[in-house]
C-alpha cells in the first residue's frame, strides 16, 4: 500500500486534550495551509479562508470566547465554565479556523462553495496528519455564536466551517468503528 493510501486509512482524530506541543513550524504550516487551498473549486471562487491561532492569540481568544460566553448564554455562566472557556484554545499549540464564504457567482452554487470548505477543511486535517500531527476538527457552540462571529470579522456570507485543533499527540487514539460499505453502498443498475 502507498503512503497516502496508507494515511488515509488509518488516520484518526485526536481529542485536542491530547494535542501538545509541538506544533507546526512556520514552514509546515504555510504548507498545511496550501494543501487546504488545494481543493475543488467551482470557478476558482476561494470559498474559503482560514484564521490563524497560535502563541498569546490562542489565550486572547479564550477571553473573547469567556466574554461572548457571558452576553449570548441564557444563564450566568459559572466560574468553571468561563476558566474552561478561556483555556479552550490553549488545548493545542495552534488552532485554525476554517471559515466558508459564499460568494454570489453564476454557475458555482452555493452547495457547491460550501462542500469545497469542507473539503479544505479535510485537507487540512490529511495535510497535518501527513506531516505527523494529529487534529481535531471541533464545531462546538463558537462555531455558530454571533457574536465569535462579529469578534472573527466574519462577514454576512460566512460560517464558521470548523475549528482545526493541531498539535503532536500525547497518546495513540484507539481506532473506531466504520461503516460497512455494504450498508452504505449501493449500485446503480437503470
Amino acid at each position: 500500500m502507498n503512503e497516502t493510501l496508507t494515511l488515509l486509512t488509518t488516520r484518526r482524530s485526536v481529542k485536542a486534550a491530547h494535542l501538545v506541543a509541538p506544533g507546526p513550524s512556520a514552514p509546515e504550516l504555510e504548507t498545511i495551509l496550501g494543501c487546504a487551498a488545494r481543493v475543488p473549486d467551482h470557478k476558482k471562487v476561494e470559498p474559503w479562508r482560514f484564521i490563524v491561532f497560535e502563541g498569546e492569540a490562542r489565550a486572547k481568544f479564550g477571553d473573547v470566547l469567556a466574554g461572548v460566553l457571558k452576553t449570548e448564554d441564557k444563564e450566568a455562566p459559572s466560574p468553571a465554565r468561563l476558566e474552561t472557556e478561556r483555556g479552550r484554545f490553549l488545548r493545542a499549540p495552534l488552532v485554525v479556523a476554517v471559515i466558508s464564504q459564499v460568494k454570489p457567482v453564476p454557475g458555482a452554487p452555493e452547495w457547491e462553495q460550501i462542500l469545497s470548505a469542507g473539503a479544505a477543511g479535510m485537507n487540512l486535517c490529511l495535510a497535518a496528519n501527513a506531516l505527523g500531527y494529529g487534529t481535531c476538527w471541533i464545531t462546538e457552540w463558537y462555531a455558530y455564536s454571533p457574536g465569535i462571529g462579529r469578534a472573527l470579522g466574519l462577514g454576512e456570507a460566512e460560517r464558521v466551517a470548523g475549528f482545526v485543533y493541531v498539535g503532536t499527540p500525547s497518546e495513540r487514539q484507539p481506532d473506531r468503528d466504520r461503516p460497512s460499505l455494504a450498508k452504505i453502498v449501493t449500485r446503480w443498475a437503470g
